[in-house]
């Protein structure tokens, strides 16, 4: 199996809004960190998929509507896999539209994702937010 098979399941199960095939895509021990500055960042790192769900997943559905994480290009390094895309939703607490670039880095371990770091548009995304 490719390393880059788990992530793409990772945002397929995301899109379809499968958590729990979301979240059977990571390792137990998965270490999760958000972009700095950017709003989940604060309880990083989130370590484990139940971290992942409540420090980042559950926040996500409470704050936005039609939340996507689309992958534009994935690029397959071995144990290492670089996905570079953008998300979009709309803001619950303002009804501001948001559309913001992203690179995540996920690290693969026997087919399980056993790291991710997200850089993100913090900007755009605060800005959609009202923060």
């Amino acid at each position: 199996m490719s390393s880059i098979e788990p992530v793409k399941a990772l945002y397929a199960a995301f899109a379809k809004g499968d958590i729990p095939a979301a979240l059977a895509t990571m390792s137990p021990n998965i270490v999760w960190n958000e972009a700095e500055n950017y709003p989940y960042a604060d309880l990083n790192p989130h370590v484990g998929p139940n971290g992942v769900l409540t420090g980042v997943f559950a926040r996500i559905g409470a704050d936005w509507d039609g939340f996507t994480a689309v992958s534009d290009e994935m690029i397959d390094g071995g144990d290492t896999v670089v996905s570079l895309g953008h998300y979009g939703g709309t803001s619950k607490a303002t009804g501001k539209k948001m559309r913001a670039q992203f690179a995540h880095i996920f690290r693969v371990k026997d087919g399980k994702i056993t790291g991710f770091q997200q850089y993100a548009d913090t900007l755009g995304t605060a800005i959609a937010m009202g923060r």
